[in-house]
């Protein structure tokens, strides 16, 4: 590794697994002390142990915004301050439109969307104070194109992509950067509702094989890097994206 994020302070929420462990990991490769914020303890401990280097462990809940407020404290208190932000929690419900309850949607935006506008806000007085830094946050190739069975889920990552969108411009003034990275078919356990919804990780593999034109899913290995070249100074030109990583499938 390059030690592009030597010194930086990182705080990555929603990364007990999946893209937000690998992010974690790669942010603590380049240099990075990093804190990991999961609703989910045990896995969240785990995770930070197997990260290994400066990488320690906050419980927070995103849909709790007195959870938010405390952690965003606690990680700049923990680490002299904070450089960047990846919001990366996210909730998935999956099924017809005519099935989808309003509670599903409710804590979808409250998960998905509320949430990263609350880290987002709290972090703010911390970014400022550091001279600027990089807020990334995980929307979707659901929020540029849809699809069938994720309606509510597509709106809320739709609603990350214009919030990310807005808060560059307000906070590009203060040397404060946002983008936010679109993956398409990850290989992770947070896709389940939809693979269920497809059939099954059979068709699902179908599904991919003609939709992609590399014909494959990621790994959350291959999407990190796109994360870790966000939060560093080599794209201090780059801000108000939504930067897709699917395979070619949004072109």
């Amino acid at each position: 590794m390059s030690g592009r994020l030597a010194g930086k302070r990182i705080l990555v929420i929603g990364a007990a697994s999946g893209i937000g462990l690998a992010v974690a990991q790669a942010a603590v490769a380049e240099g990075a002390r990093v804190v990991i914020a999961d609703l989910a303890q045990e896995a969240g401990e785990a995770a930070a142990r197997q990260t290994g280097g400066d990488c320690s462990f906050l419980q927070c809940d995103v849909g709790d915004e007195a959870s938010i407020v405390a952690t965003i404290a606690s990680t700049a208190a923990h680490l002299g301050g904070l450089d960047g932000l990846v919001n990366n929690a996210g909730l998935m419900r999956a099924g017809p439109l005519e099935s989808l309850t309003s509670s599903d949607w409710d804590r979808m935006m409250t998960v998905n969307a509320r949430g990263v506008f609350l880290a987002t806000r709290e972090a703010i007085p911390h970014l400022k104070s550091a001279g600027g830094g990089s807020i990334v946050n995980t929307a979707s190739l659901a929020a540029k194109r849809g699809g069938p069975g994720i309606g509510g889920y597509a709106a809320t990552k739709g609603a990350v992509m214009a919030f990310t969108t807005a808060a560059a411009l307000e906070l590009a003034p203060h040397k404060i950067r946002v983008n936010s990275v679109c993956p398409g078919f990850i290989d992770t356990p947070f896709n389940n509702p939809a693979i269920n919804f497809m059939g099954g990780r059979e068709e699902q593999a179908r599904i991919v094989k003609a939709m992609v034109p590399l014909g494959r899913q990621a790994t959350p290995e291959e999407v990190a890097p796109l994360y870790t070249y966000l939060l560093s100074d080599e794209s201090g030109y780059v801000t108000a994206q939504a930067l897709s990583i699917d395979g070619g499938v949004y072109n």
